[in-house]
């Protein structure tokens, strides 16, 4: 099971998912990059606790929207990681991978508005 395309369609995918998005979280969102990658690095998997064997899809580093205080100006700027080639490994067609591009653009981007995995999941973003 593997469908596979080429990076800047998948660039393509990423942006439709954030052209989506209802106005109002458009505003919350546009200062956040989204960035594209080929696969996460071993610093990546050892932040998000990914155990060997396991896919990461997508990883939001930053500090939740609903967490931040006058202590945060200092800090690194927030961003979103798509993974390109694990989401292609889960996916069997051009429908599912629309499909999963939009659930991992959106599951990140609720981890910036402070949601948990039990929270992204409960609204099938997880």
């Amino acid at each position: 099971m593997s469908y596979r395309v080429g990076k800047a369609k998948f660039a393509e995918l990423v942006r439709q998912a954030l052209a989506e998005l209802p106005p109002k979280f458009v505003e919350f969102v546009e200062e956040v990059p989204i960035e594209v990658c080929d696969r996460p690095d071993s610093k990546q998997l050892a932040a998000a606790k990914i155990d060997p064997g396991h896919l990461l899809l997508g990883l939001y580093r930053g500090r939740p929207r609903t967490l931040r205080g006058i202590d945060d100006s200092g800090a690194l700027p927030d961003i979103i990681y798509v993974f390109q080639e694990p989401i292609q490994q889960i996916v069997s067609s051009e429908a599912e991978l629309i499909r999963q591009v939009r659930i991992t653009v959106l599951h990140e981007i609720g981890h910036h508005f402070g949601m948990t995995e039990e929270d992204l999941h409960r609204l099938g973003y997880g």
